[in-house]
C-alpha cells in the first residue's frame, strides 16, 4: 500500500465501496491500495450495512443506482447512524436534485462516471481529511470500539490529540484562505456552519 499523504491513528484510512456493478466494483478495489486506502465492497445497500455494522469505516464510495435500497437511502441511513463517516456519490444516474439532496446530507463529492483515477483519489483524500475535522470523538464511526480494559487517561491523551489536529488543521486552512471562512470550509471538506462551530468550540478568533 503506497503510504497516505493524510493519515491519523485514530481513523482508519479505509473506505466500502458500493457499487453493483461486477467490473466498476473490481476496478476500485484494485485501485484502492495504490490511493492508501484498505477497502471492502458490498453490491447492494443490504449488504452495505451489514459490513458497516462489523467494522470501521472512515469513507464510503456510493453508487446511486443500487438494487434493493437505493444509494440515497443509504445515505441517509449513513448519516443517520454513523455521522462522523464521509461519503463519496459516485454515479452515472445522478440529477441535479440528487446533487443538491447529496449537497444538503453533506456528501464530499458528487462524481459522475465515466471518472478517472485520479478524480476519485483527489475525492477520496478530501473525504479522509473531511473525517481528520469532523471526528473529534471517534465514536462517531464504527467497531471497533476501545478495548474494555484500555486505561482512561490514555483515552483522554488520544482525544486531546486528535483535537489538536483538528485545530491546528482549522488555523492553517483559514490561513491559507487569507481568513475567508467560506475558502477555508471548502478546503477542509465542511460546512461553514461546522466551522463557526469548531471556531467558538476551539476558542479560536481568526
Amino acid at each position: 500500500m503506497r503510504k497516505p499523504r493524510y493519515y491519523d491513528p485514530r481513523l482508519p484510512r479505509s473506505v466500502l465501496i458500493v457499487e453493483d456493478e461486477p467490473v466498476q466494483r473490481g476496478m476500485l478495489l484494485k485501485a484502492m491500495p495504490d490511493m492508501g486506502f484498505e477497502c471492502a465492497a458490498a453490491a447492494s445497500g443490504e449488504e452495505a450495512l451489514k459490513e458497516l455494522e462489523q467494522a470501521a469505516y472512515t469513507v464510503a464510495i456510493l453508487d446511486l443506482n443500487l438494487p434493493g435500497i437505493s444509494g440515497m437511502k443509504l445515505f441517509d441511513l449513513i448519516r443517520e447512524r454513523w455521522p462522523g463517516m464521509s461519503v463519496v456519490i459516485m454515479t452515472g444516474y445522478g440529477d441535479l436534485s440528487t446533487a443538491k439532496q447529496a449537497i444538503r446530507m453533506d456528501v464530499v463529492d458528487f462524481l459522475t462516471k465515466p471518472t478517472t483515477l485520479g478524480e476519485i483519489e483527489q475525492a477520496l483524500d478530501h473525504a479522509y481529511r473531511r473525517a481528520l475535522v469532523v471526528n473529534a470523538d471517534p465514536a462517531q464511526l464504527l467497531p471497533p470500539r476501545p478495548k474494555p480494559d484500555a486505561l482512561p487517561a490514555a483515552q483522554e491523551r488520544d482525544n486531546l490529540n486528535l483535537q489538536h489536529l483538528e485545530r491546528d488543521a482549522i488555523i492553517e486552512a483559514l490561513k491559507r484562505a487569507d481568513g475567508n471562512r467560506t475558502d477555508a470550509a471548502k478546503s477542509l471538506g465542511i460546512s461553514v456552519r461546522t466551522l463557526y462551530y469548531r471556531l467558538s468550540q476551539y476558542n479560536l478568533d481568526l
